[in-house]
């Protein structure tokens, strides 16, 4: 019989320091109210940024999919896993994103590890220290020099840069938008240093991808930098509201990703009826100007009502608004009051974000209304004072 002694003791401490996650079970769609133990509450964690988890249009691709193809592909892409559906969903996403070419992974954090496989022993990887999860555990899968430059710090960037020109290949990445302080890399700084010390610039756009840029185009879109950014890594969940992730660049590199990736060539395709939804909100997308200024327009006023009652808002920049409260079991609590008034918001603890920093994180969508936001702004009023955070 297994020992498991250790894990109890470790389950054990994490719910003495207050960060033990239990996981919330719901039983309704991806909404702005959903319910939960039999009562609607507001959804302010959701990555659903444009609402499109419930769009008639992407609901009627899936189902017409699952009835020409059925519910798997069936295999791993080099066997007989790529249909025709996702081919054209490669296509289509090139074309979106202006680039030569996309391959589609399984999801955004198994895009990440995929990427990196273009690192070889006598290349470096220089990364912000604030990336996501996926960026750095797709660095410890390679055997590259790895480099860290603080937050957003050119200065330090640069610094790197100059003491790693022996290298072959020397590759800066980023988030475009970062997870959980909602503020956005400075990408053209980026490019400019990149192209000073001939370097790779990769941006990971998960939180950019349908909420930055033309239509959602992500933030190389956003800033003007077509051509200058070699990899971008997008998601097919969060805004596009289906699953999966994608990289797009030139063909060379979707080329080599196709040979060399490892959660490419040994996890089985995506079902059918995900790339017909994802063909779906590419179409939606193109269409969305009103959407995302509506999700722009929401997040300004719930970070400004936010910060006028008084709450650190951090260095949020987008619709992802962290309330910083620090202290891990006091975030989870103040998490607990706000659900108690009748809106989930998720706190966010060590090790997800630093021991002092722990947060209640809010995502404002589309989807919003005026009335909804004013809800959450009550509840955190409320739960605010009774904490001492007001």
């Amino acid at each position: 019989m297994a020992n498991w002694n250790s894990l109890r003791n470790e389950l054990e401490q994490l719910k003495k320091d207050g960060r033990y996650r239990n996981i919330s079970v719901w039983e309704s769609g991806s909404g702005t109210w959903m319910t939960i133990g039999g009562r609607r509450v507001l959804q302010m964690s959701s990555n659903n940024y444009l609402g499109l988890t419930d769009h008639p249009d992407l609901k009627t691709a899936a189902i017409q999919a699952i009835e020409k193809y059925g519910v798997g592909s069936g295999s791993v892409r080099t066997i007989t896993g790529t249909l025709d559906i996702h081919n054209e969903l490669e296509l289509e996403l090139a074309k979106f994103k202006g680039t030569e070419a996309t391959l589609v992974f399984q999801s955004g954090f198994t895009t990440n590890q995929a990427c990196m496989t273009i690192l070889g022993s006598n290349d470096v990887v220089i990364s912000d220290e604030l990336n996501h999860a996926s960026i750095i555990d797709g660095i410890r899968l390679t055997k590259a020099h790895r480099k860290i430059f603080a937050h957003k710090d050119m200065d330090q960037l640069e610094a790197v840069l100059k003491e790693c020109g022996g290298y072959d290949k020397r590759v800066v990445v980023t988030d475009g938008v970062f997870s959980m302080d909602g503020d956005i890399a400075p990408l053209p700084a980026i490019v400019e240093l990149a192209e000073k010390y001939d370097a790779i610039v990769y941006v990971d756009d998960a939180h950019a991808s349908g909420v930055l840029g033309r239509n959602g185009k992500g933030s190389t879109d956003h800033f003007g930098l077509h051509g200058r950014v070699h990899i971008q890594v997008g998601t097919l969940s969060k805004a596009v509201g289906a699953v999966g992730g994608y990289a797009a660049g030139d063909q060379v590199l979707k080329d080599f990703l196709i040979q060399k990736a490892r959660p490419f060539l040994f996890s089985t395709s995506a079902p059918p009826s995900v790339a017909a939804t994802c063909l779906a909100a590419i179409n939606v997308l193109k269409q969305s100007g009103e959407l995302i200024e509506q999700l722009w327009a929401n997040a300004a006023y719930f970070r400004g009502q936010v910060q006028a009652l008084g709450f650190d808002t951090g260095a949020s920049e987008t619709p992802i608004v962290p309330v910083i409260v620090g202290d891990p079991a006091r975030t989870m609590q103040f998490s607990d009051l706000l659900l108690r008034e009748g809106v989930f918001a998720q706190g966010i603890v060590y090790p997800t974000v630093a021991m002092d920093k722990g947060r209640v994180r809010f995502i404002v969508t589309a989807k919003h209304t005026k009335e909804d936001l004013d809800h959450a702004l009550g509840a955190l009023q409320v739960a605010g004072r009774e904490m001492g955070l007001l």
